[in-house]
C-alpha cells in the first residue's frame, strides 16, 4: 500500500498496534453523528475488525490512517463505485479539528485518486448540518451538486444528504 507524506502528518495503511489510538480519537458522539459506518461507542473489537478489513485485497476500497507522531488521529479513503468514480469518506479526532489537517488530507487523497487510481469523478455525501465538512470539500475544489432525499439509512432512519463532487 501507498504512503503519502505531508508537512504535518502521514497517510499510511492501518496496521496492528493502531487499535488504541484509533479508539481514543474516533470514540466521540460528534464523529458518530456525521458518519454512517462508525459505531459509538467504538470498542477494541470494532478497531480490530476495521484494521483487519483494511488488509483484505479489495480493489473497491482504499483506506489511509492519518498518522501524526505514530498515532492514528483520523482516516480517509475511497469506495470505488465504478472504474471512473469513487466516494470519499473521512473522519478526524475532535482535538485535531480546525487545524487544516483534513483539508490537506482530502487534497492529497483526491490527487492520489485522480493520478494513481485514474478516477474521473470523486464524490462525497455529507449531512446537511455538517458545515465544516462542506468547507473542507469546497476548499479542495469540490462542487455542491444538490440535496439527495432519503439517500442513506442509519439506524433504520432515512437521511437526506448533500452531494459534493470533483471531476477531472
Amino acid at each position: 500500500m501507498v504512503v503519502i507524506k505531508s508537512k504535518g502528518f502521514i497517510l499510511r495503511p492501518y496496521r496492528k498496534g493502531d487499535e488504541e489510538s484509533l479508539i481514543k480519537n474516533i470514540n466521540d458522539r460528534d464523529i458518530y453523528k456525521y458518519t454512517l459506518r462508525i459505531p459509538c461507542p467504538y470498542t477494541k473489537k470494532h478497531a480490530k475488525q476495521w484494521i483487519e478489513s483494511t488488509k483484505k485485497k479489495d480493489k473497491t476500497k482504499v483506506n489511509f490512517a492519518i498518522d501524526l507522531n505514530d498515532e492514528v488521529i483520523g482516516g480517509v479513503g475511497f469506495e470505488i463505485k465504478e472504474p471512473h468514480r469513487a466516494e470519499i469518506g473521512y473522519w478526524l479526532g475532535i482535538k485535531y479539528w480546525n487545524q487544516n489537517i483534513m483539508t490537506e488530507a482530502i487534497k492529497l487523497v483526491t490527487q492520489f485518486g485522480f493520478d494513481k487510481l485514474k478516477l474521473r469523478r470523486i464524490e462525497a455525501t455529507i449531512d446537511p448540518k455538517n458545515k465544516a465538512s462542506a468547507r473542507v470539500l469546497l476548499k479542495n475544489g469540490y462542487k455542491f451538486e444538490g440535496l439527495l432525499k432519503n439517500y442513506h439509512i442509519k439506524k433504520g432512519k432515512m437521511l437526506d444528504v448533500l452531494m459534493y463532487a470533483k471531476v477531472k
